[in-house]
């Protein structure tokens, strides 16, 4: 088993940052593909960004690309996502995954662990 507890969400204008952030225990993390994931109200659970367990390897939407940064530290069982330049769209909550797939996929059915979310809201 996996725990995941994500912190780190909040209220924040249109242009302004945030850093999320999603600390495991249990079993061994660092072997771990990890990916955030999100959903808005009304729509399904959609995918973000997700990491290797093999620092470097990174995956992310196209609606992220070039302001949101996925990282980890394997050493503290924690991994990051940098949210940088939001927009109204990007308001969900946020959810941290753990896969046991080696590579960095995207579907929610190949990610066995799940924290409970943090809300980000992003203003006009």
């Amino acid at each position: 088993q996996v725990q995941l507890v994500e912190s780190g969400g909040g209220l924040v204008q249109a242009g302004g940052s945030l850093r999320l952030s999603c600390a495991a225990s249990g079993r061994s993390f660092t072997y771990y593909t990890m990916a955030w994931f999100r959903q808005a109200p009304g729509k399904e659970r959609e995918f973000v960004a997700a990491i290797s367990w093999s620092p470097g390897m990174t995956y992310k939407d196209d609606s992220v690309k070039g302001r949101f940064t996925i990282s980890r530290d394997n050493a503290k069982n924690t991994v990051y996502l940098q949210m940088n330049s939001l927009k109204p769209e990007d308001t969900a909550v946020y959810y941290c995954a753990a896969s046991p797939v080696v590579g960095l996929v995207r579907g929610t059915g190949q990610y066995d662990y799940w924290g409970q979310g943090t809300q980000v809201t992003v203003s006009s």
